[in-house]
């Protein structure tokens, strides 16, 4: 369920006005899943300011994307735009590859896009409902640091977007805080790479889309 910024009252800060970077992440290579808009556009603009190129992940919302890599450019770095459905292994394997060949490396992967949608009763959740909801919210992840820890060098980082409804679950997102609890076992992967950021229930634009 796509979301766009556009749609949104009030427009979500992203930092534009706001973040100052200081080149703490000079010349670093990062990948964004649902870069296009809310968190993940706050994530591209702060990184970009630090001194970050960044791959831009994003499902189909090219309005968005462009004013991503907008700020990206802006901020005189270099920005990749890739749209596709991070439910596909392949398309996840992609999105590596294009940040190899096009930004020269992998050095940080913030895995933040998720599927979200809400019911009231579990017996409206149909069978692809709640299994796209963990192929995107969980199956893409592992594809995706599966192919981008034989990239990273020492000091890289993956991290990973979660959720407080893993811990404190709305009873109407079933599908979505059981899968963000799943999730939270990603970090028994054999890396020292991964670490775990976690939203909190507050407004942030386009919650519901694949670019939370």
């Amino acid at each position: 369920m796509p979301g766009l910024t556009s749609k949104m009252s009030p427009v979500p800060d992203h930092g534009e006005e706001s973040y100052q970077g200081a080149g703490r992440l000079q010349g670093r290579k990062a990948v964004i899943t649902g870069g296009d808009s809310g968190i993940g556009r706050a994530v591209a603009l702060a990184y970009a300011r630090e001194g970050a190129d960044v791959l831009i992940s994003y499902l189909d919302e090219e309005e968005d994307a462009k004013e991503t890599q907008r700020l990206v450019v802006e901020a005189g770095r270099k920005a990749v735009l890739i749209s596709g459905d991070i439910q596909h292994p392949a398309h996840c394997r992609e999105i590596i590859d294009r940040a190899v060949s096009e930004l020269g490396g992998v050095d940080i992967l913030v895995n933040n896009a998720a599927h979200q949608a809400s019911f009231k009763d579990i017996a409206d959740i149909s069978d692809e409902e709640w299994e796209l909801t963990f192929k995107v919210n969980i199956h893409s992840m592992f594809y995706l640091i599966k192919a981008a820890v034989p990239h990273m060098k020492p000091g890289g980082a993956i991290i990973n977007t979660a959720s407080i409804n893993s811990d404190s679950p709305n009873p109407i997102l079933l599908a979505y805080a059981l899968s963000f609890k799943a999730f939270s076992f990603l970090e028994l992967l054999p890396t020292s790479r991964l670490s775990t950021v976690c939203r909190q229930p507050r407004y942030y634009g386009n919650s519901r889309s694949r670019g939370v």
